[in-house]
């Protein structure tokens, strides 16, 4: 238990830091990026290591500040309509479909390159469908 609550106190440390930022950053829909994705609750797709970093492909900007983001993970699920696998760069990947979650463009650490454009359109279809 106090290891959950000292990742908590370190997420919030973090957050507070990213929080107060006065940045703005340039970003367009179909990229992948890294970000600052925190410590979540529950099943919840929550960031890696000491800064809390996953990968995220931009499907919608709404504006400078806002974005919806899609996590993506190495850890495949065949078979499995939630996950859309694809490849990149000779490696397996999979964007977790269910996770679609609005971030701040706050969050965004570095950019990693473009998505495929045939694999983004196919992503939005699938989006679409579970909505």
């Amino acid at each position: 238990m106090e290891e959950v609550i000292n990742r908590f106190v370190a997420w919030i440390r973090i957050k507070t830091r990213i929080h107060l930022l006065d940045k703005i950053i340039y970003f367009r829909e179909g990229e992948i990026w890294w970000v600052n994705l925190g410590a979540n609750v529950g099943h919840e797709e929550e960031g890696k290591n000491d800064n809390f970093e996953r990968p995220i492909l931009v499907l919608r900007k709404f504006n400078e500040h806002l974005l919806w983001a899609l996590p993506l993970t190495t850890k495949t699920k065949e078979e499995n309509p939630y996950y859309y696998q694809y490849e990149l760069d000779g490696k397996e990947f999979a964007a977790i479909l269910p996770q679609l979650r609005a971030l701040s463009s706050k969050r965004l650490i570095r950019r990693i390159k473009m998505f495929p454009i045939d694999d983004f359109e196919k992503i939005r279809e699938e989006i679409r469908k579970l909505i």
